[in-house]
């Protein structure tokens, strides 16, 4: 099932992310999050993945915001696991931690790159690919379905988007896939 596979690829690379100790960032990790051994006087804090509390109230609470419906499948990777960073292949995904999601999704779509050339255009933006630019979805193509496909939004040609995925499970399965070619 889609919902089992996308769960799985967030959970291994979590997993990947925690074996090889990337999963310390110099900010405030929300309680929940954080590692027991922290020491509040370090700079650096661990955290630790744990089960997504976002609610479907919340996300409607989100959508109403963004004007647009989520596709299904970003819902399920939404309420899976809470994370600050997960990166796949060239992949980073927007930082996903408990209490403040709304306000990192946020600020990435509404206090990162202007606006006028994202959302205001049905961009949403939900990652960072490599240092070149954002993937976004496109709400201006499968809205009966909300199944959108995906566009790379490339912040040195504000005007230029190029499809690179057809919807949120064809991304997640080939990066995925694709990860160890990189």
């Amino acid at each position: 099932m889609k919902t089992d596979i996308i769960k799985s690829i967030i959970d291994t690379n979590l997993k990947h992310w925690l074996e090889i100790g990337l999963n310390e960032l110099p900010i405030k990790i929300e309680e929940e999050m954080s590692h027991p051994n922290n020491k509040k006087e370090k700079e650096y804090q661990t955290w630790l993945p744990i089960e997504s509390k976002v609610s479907d109230a919340e996300i409607e609470e989100f959508e109403t915001q963004l004007g647009h419906k989520l596709p299904f499948d970003y819902k399920v990777f939404l309420k899976h696991k809470h994370f600050y960073e997960l990166q796949i292949s060239e992949v980073s995904f927007c930082s996903h931690p408990i209490n403040i999601w709304r306000a990192k999704q946020s600020e990435m779509i509404f206090d990162g790159y202007p606006t006028e050339y994202l959302i205001e255009i049905g961009y949403i933006p939900f990652a960072n690919w490599s240092d070149w630019g954002l993937l976004c979805f496109d709400t201006n193509r499968n809205k009966d379905n909300n199944n959108y496909p995906i566009v790379l939004w490339d912040h040195e040609m504000a005007e230029d988007v190029n499809d690179v995925y057809k919807d949120f499970y064809d991304l997640m399965t080939n990066i995925e896939a694709n990860k160890n070619n990189s």
